[in-house]
């Protein structure tokens, strides 16, 4: 009955109308600041793009949601510790369970990283399967720093030679550490709001419409076939993007530019692949193409990508938002994809899950008259002392409380009825 019902009800519109993030830092540096810090100035700034007080935020999600909102403020954030993630719980299973009884089976566990191992060996595993060159791969490390040059909020904003990239120290098999993700301090905000709520507040020249919105998980796939390229996520990826493009009626060739999880070199060119950007085996001549940058048929990670921008954990998905939505609006600065009309974002956790999402300018009509604007923290009128997390969680009870209230009123009107 509910499914029926829900299939029913018309797909309300939702556009993101404001963004914001910090800019990524390496964890522990000198000058580094407290994650409410973080977590305050993305949401400031996500604020002020949008030209709405915090007070018109009906609720706002630090990892979770519920309930049907006009306007939600989105935030992540993360504070890191130095050097690669390693495990934090020993008193439970661990949630790479079976991709680690894979890669031990398989290859055998090395003193490395985790991380670097599983996704260089699907690079490797791509390799033998279709004669592809470690130059591919780090062809992906120096085009995602060479981007991020441009980019205030990247971690780092250096650039590099292929020769400089391919002799940098190595991490893991052919993966040198130009060609890795550092962690990162960092946070990122995004506002969502209904049609209704842009119409409200005549935001229709800044509202990016999300046109759809697709999540998967490990498929039987894949470990039943035993292949590293599977177990970190290319069935997933490629299951939700196949739906996303069902569900907007557009295809890879629609798409101007795409901020994918390039955690290492070696899953960008298989998310190429994934996402249906050119046929599985051809990625490396993608990128001898040319076209995942500027000139070529997609401008694939214009932020420096997790390679470059830094990659703190939970501000990665909604700084992949941010970069698309000042992409489409035309607000990139030097890093202006030119003309781009359609953006795609991929985001991937082993464990495991992927969420792919295309978004477009919601009003294009009203948004080529709009004029760029600078993005700057600014102060919001929540309260006196600004936007602090107690502000999120009184809303968040208020909401409990209205919500707990209608549901005992709905239940003593149900059971009212009934006697």
């Amino acid at each position: 009955m509910f499914s029926s019902l829900q299939e029913l009800a018309p797909l309300r519109r939702v556009f993101v109308v404001g963004v914001g993030m910090t800019k990524f830092k390496k964890p522990g540096a000198e000058n580094s600041r407290d994650y409410p810090d973080l977590a305050r100035e993305a949401g400031q700034k996500a604020l002020a793009d949008a030209q709405i007080p915090y007070s018109a935020v009906d609720q706002a999600c630090v990892g979770y949601v519920f309930g049907v909102a006009e306007c939600v403020l989105a935030l992540g954030f993360e504070k890191m510790e130095k050097g690669g993630l390693g495990t934090k719980f020993l008193d439970r299973t661990s949630p790479l369970d079976k991709h680690l009884d894979l890669l031990i089976n398989k290859y055998g566990l090395s003193a490395h990283p985790v991380a670097p191992q599983m996704f260089g060996l699907a690079g490797k595993e791509h390799i033998e399967k279709y004669g592809t060159k470690i130059e591919h791969f780090a062809k992906i490390g120096w085009k995602n720093h060479k981007h991020s040059v441009n980019n205030p909020y990247s971690q780092f904003q250096d650039e590099y030679s292929l020769d400089e990239v391919m002799a940098s120290k190595k991490v893991f098999e052919f993966l040198t550490i130009l060609q890795c993700c550092p962690t990162s301090d960092g946070a990122a905000a995004a506002i969502l709001a209904s049609e209704a709520f842009v119409q409200k507040y005549g935001l229709q020249p800044k509202a990016v419409e999300i046109l759809a919105q697709e999540m998967m998980t490990d498929l039987p796939s894949s470990f039943e076939e035993k292949s590293m390229i599977k177990m970190v996520g290319f069935d997933m990826s490629k299951e939700a993007a196949r739906k996303c493009y069902k569900k907007s009626g557009l295809t890879p060739s629609d798409i101007d530019v795409i901020e994918l999880h390039d955690c290492f070199s070696a899953n960008e060119l298989l998310t190429y692949e994934a996402l249906g950007l050119c046929p599985e085996g051809q990625g490396g001549t993608l990128v001898d193409r040319g076209d995942n940058t500027y000139g070529g048929k997609w401008v694939i990670n214009p932020s420096g990508g997790l390679i470059s921008k830094g990659h703190p954990l939970g501000a990665t998905g909604l700084a992949q938002c941010a970069e698309l939505c000042w992409q489409l609006r035309g607000e990139a600065g030097k890093r202006q994809v030119p003309g781009a009309k359609v953006a795609l974002q991929h985001n991937l956790g082993l464990g495991g899950a992927v969420v792919v999402t295309l978004y477009k300018m919601g009003f294009p009509e009203a948004a080529s008259s709009f004029r760029t604007h600078q993005i700057e923290a600014a102060p919001t009128s929540s309260a006196s002392d600004g936007f602090k997390a107690n502000l999120v969680f009184k809303e968040i009870e208020k909401k409990l409380e209205e919500i707990k209230r209608l549901t005992a009123q709905s239940q003593w009107l149900t059971q009212t009825y009934w006697l």
